[in-house]
């Protein structure tokens, strides 16, 4: 572990491990994961007779058939995704962990409002779970939504360790008939690669070199624009929403753990009303949604209500998920995840009557209709935050180089910056400003936000080259939070920081 004089917060998020300290700054003091106050928020969230619901996941070494391919893996058991976990808001979630992998590992409770010391980010909020040893996550679910689980454990989400995390309305609200969860996922595990080879193979580059990669441009990064051989990362992967649009090429894009060639199928019946929940468990790719011969109406985008919009496509970013509703037509149509700026998509069938299936490579008409963004959403009445001044504003530059591969916020990868201070009861604004030409998918840990001027509720938002998206929040969730790029090869390249909270 590195010594770093310099840090509040050691480090300890993807890979970058250490333990959390706490230290005085500028007459104030850091809040740790351990902190009365933290459990005193917990305790707020707790209401008398609360439901326990109990659950235990295996992370292990196994092997997994994708619908064909098969392949050498670390997986929740011997399925991917992992066990669906499904609570109702206010219920006390208990998952034990028996680590059976042979490294350290972790849990991260995706898009939880949640109490710190089980936010699952070792060196930050917990130590790593030693092989061979367990840990068990306690803490409340306060809002209903569409979440999932992972490792915050170095490049550990780029195998198959994810599944899907439901929590639902305390009452449910109707309006439909039947119930879908799809789980997005890039794939390379086991394929003569793991994410670890993966990653080495892009930290090793020092230099620009013959492929003219660098961090030219007044320090402007130029990843994914031009070519890159690498063994099948970098190909000059670009997308007109999103410029440079990953890293790596992947030979398998899954939906529910499977390869198009064999497709998980969603039944219904004609005419019959079916919710959609759509989770980009991916490390390195967006995806482009649509269902054949039919249009989508958006309600939820990281969990939280949206005012419904009618589209024909939705670009999910890794981290993001999507609630959509559709009424089911009569037949067989292909609901395609198109991999955003790179070739392959992901598959699964939705089925009403009998028909054959539409191929593996099918492209709806729809994915070149009308996209939707989460930045072009906005949040339901019931969930907008109460306009007030904002009381501590950062500004979070985002930027980076593919050779080296170093990705910053503000200039500093998460080796070199210091936490951002914020104190509990302030509203909290964040500039994302990316000045690269790839883009980001940033998540805040522990928050929900609001995009400013009008917009979703959001944990996870898309922020495109050269251009600005400010969110707020309230503090109201005492600890230490991570804040990062949901592309875990930028993240393990530098781009997080913390926010500390102060007392």
């Amino acid at each position: 572990m590195p010594e770093l004089s310099r840090r509040n917060v050691i480090l300890g998020a993807f890979g970058l491990a250490g333990l959390p300290a706490v230290s005085a700054c500028g007459g104030t003091t850091s809040i740790s994961a351990t902190a009365g106050s933290v459990g005193k928020a917990e305790a707020l969230r707790r209401g008398s007779g609360q439901r326990v619901v109990t659950a235990r996941l295996n992370p292990r070494a196994t092997t997994v058939d994708l619908g064909g391919p098969v392949v050498n893996t670390w997986a929740y058991g011997d399925s991917v995704p992992g066990p669906l976990l499904r609570a109702r808001a206010g219920d006390l979630l208990r998952v034990r962990v028996d680590n059976q992998l042979p490294a350290t590992t972790s849990v991260h409770w995706h898009g939880i409002a949640l109490r710190n010391d089980m936010d699952g980010v070792p060196g930050m909020t917990q130590a790593p779970i030693g092989a061979g040893r367990s840990f068990t996550y306690e803490f409340t679910v306060p809002d209903p939504g569409t979440y999932f689980y992972h490792p915050h454990s170095g490049v550990q989400l780029d195998r198959g360790l994810h599944g899907a995390l439901l929590v639902d309305e305390a009452t449910d609200p109707g309006g439909y008939d039947a119930e879908w969860t799809v789980v997005l996922d890039d794939w390379v595990d086991g394929t003569g690669r793991t994410p670890e080879s993966v990653l080495k193979a892009l930290t090793s580059r020092a230099d620009g070199g013959a492929t003219g990669w660098g961090n030219g441009m007044g320090g402007m990064d130029m990843g994914g624009m031009g070519g890159m051989d690498m063994g099948g990362m970098g190909e000059g992967m670009t997308s007109p929403l999103l410029g440079g649009a990953g890293d790596i090429v992947y030979p398998h894009y899954l939906a529910n753990g499977r390869v198009p060639a064999a497709p998980v199928t969603l039944t219904a019946r004609p005419g019959q009303r079916a919710r959609l929940r759509l989770i980009n468990a991916g490390s390195d790719t967006a995806f482009r949604v649509a269902l054949g011969g039919h249009r989508l109406t958006v309600t939820h985008s990281d969990g939280f209500p949206v005012a419904p919009v009618t589209t024909d496509s939705l670009l999910i970013g890794m981290g993001e998920r999507y609630d959509v509703l559709v009424t089911v037509g009569d037949g067989v149509f292909p609901l395609v995840a198109l991999a955003e700026g790179k070739e392959g998509n992901a598959l699964a069938l939705v089925r009403s009557a009998a028909g054959a299936p539409p191929k593996a490579s099918a492209r709806p008409v729809e994915l070149a209709g009308k996209v939707i963004l989460s930045t072009d959403l906005m949040a339901a009445d019931a969930v907008q935050l109460k306009t007030r001044d904002v009381d501590r504003s950062y500004d979070m530059v985002l930027s980076g180089s593919m050779a080296p591969y170093r990705w910053t916020i503000n200039g500093k990868t998460f080796h070199d910056a210091e936490p951002l201070p914020i104190e509990e009861g302030q509203r909290v604004r964040l500039r994302f400003q990316n000045r690269s030409m790839m883009f980001h998918p940033m998540h805040v840990h522990g928050h929900t936000f609001a995009l400013v001027g009008g917009g979703a509720r959001k944990d996870t938002v898309i922020v495109r080259p050269m251009q600005t998206v400010e969110v707020d929040f309230d503090a109201n969730n005492p600890g230490q939070w991570a804040t990062h790029c949901h592309n875990i090869y930028h993240a393990e390249g530098g781009m997080m920081t913390s926010l500390s909270y102060q007392s």
